[in-house]
């Protein structure tokens, strides 16, 4: 067990909570106006958006959410992420001029955390600190590799519908690890939920469970369900896709009980309305009305996908092609990156996550690669160089934000060096971005991250240079993900990116010059939140499907294109050969010590 002396407290909120809003008016209700309400609980606040019948944004607001990072192990408390939750949604009414009367639906994503509570529904310690306020095991935890090595050593069929293989991000290793070092903890715990899974049920008391939480962090068979994906009363179908064999093998057999009670008894399709929607409690919290419909929940990552995967120019929209949604990938690039692509058939991509059925968009199978570190390892890289102090004061003395003031000093840089394309600085320096373990296409969470070309230069230039390297590293590692599975079955030929660094246009311009796609940016930047609206849309019966409001709400905004110039292209792919060759000397590296101490 780790000192605790070792921890760190992140983003802890003094109450009460600050949050960015304009100075608060008493709107006047337009009771016939419509108007969609998403929540987004990331890895590091609780964001809230509020969405017209067109799909634009009327405004949003956000509130930071206390996390405990210590070693391995990361978590947070469901109550300081409700009252975060609580305080956005209020703070951006207020922004946006929204009467509570307005909101018409509401719907919820989140980061796939998982949540412990007992019988009461109160919190029950996850930490070894035995703090009962820390109950959610973050998703980036990493506590149960050792559980997840286990796990597939047994080759269950299940596993065959997550590239081959669970990763230690997923829930069974973790529950494992919760049952073998916390047996006061796991004894009392009532139900485990998904994060999102948990705020639908924080805000409605109806414990059913979304079909993308379960499909793609349980092991659940979502395809169990085929026969319902018309079915108008489907929203609380008897789970019958879980595998009884799988519980038991790996330990957890206890978790079957009571059809499955503690895990999920009933599941939904995403969208589907629950209970008598907002229940009086919980609209008084949030400041909304009660009965408000609430659509089964997404995963943050999965609500972006559906906030942006149909916004494409009117031009392909009208070719009303049901296979053209099939040669899209959604990037959605925050903390971590997440690639989601669907098919109308199921294909099997090892060390690649899924097929999931209807996990995301209905009755598509959805493949789901991902890199565990992609926002966190530039913010790694960055704050952790020497020039990092003074880089800071530089951007904020010109009211600019780190990642703009390197980019012009690349940009400054490529001028003062004579090349002809910013990507032609780092010649010289290369980076494998597998800080946090690689979680596609190889699978391998002990991977390490490799930066070659480090000289004893601590300036401000060489963190630009390392700053460059990485995102270029990071869209390699997307290059590997569309190219492993168009070898197995897809067709990806656009990308779609959203979330934070979709921003940054040097992120953006060397994904397009890397990977060879144009990447569509949605019209709307906040895509995760218009997902999460979207459940509640379709919740409130304004749309028949989550297809029909996809197709409503999603709009395309700028289109990135691959650079036309040969050179870059030639320079890329002779990076990327570097990239790839950067993990084959890994393992030659891990098995000569292995050799060597055995």
């Amino acid at each position: 067990m780790s000192s605790k002396k070792s921890e760190r407290v992140i983003d802890s909120p003094q109450f009460p909570r600050t949050t960015q809003m304009s100075s608060p008016t008493s709107p006047v209700a337009d009771p016939l106006r419509s108007v969609f309400l998403g929540v987004d609980v990331g890895t590091g606040s609780a964001r809230a958006g509020l969405f017209d019948e067109g799909g634009k944004l009327l405004g949003s607001s956000s509130s930071p959410i206390q996390i405990w990072k210590n070693g391995d192990c990361v978590e947070q408390s469901s109550t300081d992420i409700w009252l975060a939750v609580c305080a956005a949604v209020k703070a951006a009414c207020s922004q946006a001029k929204v009467a509570p009367i307005e909101v018409k639906g509401l719907g919820f994503a989140a980061t796939c955390s998982l949540v412990a509570v007992d019988a009461d529904s109160s919190p029950v310690s996850v930490s070894w600190s035995g703090d009962s306020r820390r109950n959610v095991i973050v998703w980036m935890d990493h506590r149960a590799v050792e559980q997840a090595e286990r796990i597939n050593s047994f080759n269950s069929p299940v596993l065959q519908y997550c590239g081959g293989a669970l990763s230690p991000e997923m829930q069974p290793p973790k529950l494992l690890w919760v049952k073998e070092n916390l047996q006061e903890s796991w004894a009392m715990v009532f139900r485990w939920m998904d994060l999102s899974d948990w705020l639908s049920y924080r805000a409605t008391g109806d414990d059913t469970r979304s079909l993308c939480t379960t499909v793609c962090k349980w092991t659940y068979l979502g395809h169990a369900h085929m026969q319902h994906i018309n079915d108008q009363n489907s929203r609380d179908m008897e789970a019958c896709g879980w595998d009884d064999e799988f519980w038991e093998e790996i330990g957890l057999g206890d978790l079957i009980e009571g059809h499955h009670a503690k895990i999920g008894r009933s599941v939904a399709f995403p969208g589907h309305p629950l209970g008598s929607g907002l229940t009086p409690t919980a609209a008084k919290e949030l400041g909304l009305v009660p009965g408000i419909p609430v659509g089964t929940s997404l995963i943050d990552a999965h609500a972006g996908g559906v906030g942006v995967i149909e916004s494409v120019p009117p031009s392909e929209a009208e070719e009303h092609d049901k296979e053209a949604i099939s040669n899209r990938m959604v990037l959605v690039c925050g903390t971590s990156t997440c690639h989601m692509g669907v098919s109308r058939s199921k294909l099997f991509i090892p060390g690649v996550w899924g097929p999931y059925w209807s996990a995301m968009v209905p009755e598509y199978w959805l493949t789901e690669g991902g890199q565990s570190a992609t926002g966190a390892l530039l913010d790694h890289i960055i704050e952790s160089h020497a020039a990092s102090p003074l880089l800071a004061n530089r951007a904020a003395s010109q009211k600019i934000s780190v990642f703009e003031f390197l980019n012009k000093l690349l940009e400054t840089m490529m001028i003062e060096q004579k090349q002809s394309f910013v990507a032609a600085l780092t010649e010289d320096l290369h980076v494998l971005p597998d800080h946090h373990g690689n979680r596609s296409p190889i699978a391998d969470p002990k991977s390490k991250g490799v930066i070659y070309g480090l000289t004893l230069d601590t300036s401000e230039k060489q963190l630009a240079l390392l700053y460059l390297a990485a995102v270029q590293g990071i869209a390699y590692g997307t290059r590997h993900i569309v190219e492993h599975c168009n070898a197995h079955g897809h067709k990806i030929n656009t990308l779609l990116a959203c979330g934070g660094l979709s921003k940054n246009p040097i992120y953006i311009q060397e994904h397009a010059d890397i990977i060879g796609c144009p990447i569509i940016l949605p019209r709307e930047s906040e895509s995760v939140l218009l997902g999460a609206a979207i459940l509640g849309a379709v919740a409130s019966r304004k749309y028949r499907s989550l297809s029909e409001a996809m197709k409503s709400l999603n709009a395309a905004g700028q289109v990135i294109h691959p650079s036309e110039d040969p050179k870059v292209k030639k320079y890329h792919d002779a990076k990327y050969k570097i990239f790839r060759d950067l993990y084959t000397q890994q393992l030659e590296f891990r098995s000569m010590m292995a050799q060597a101490l055995a």
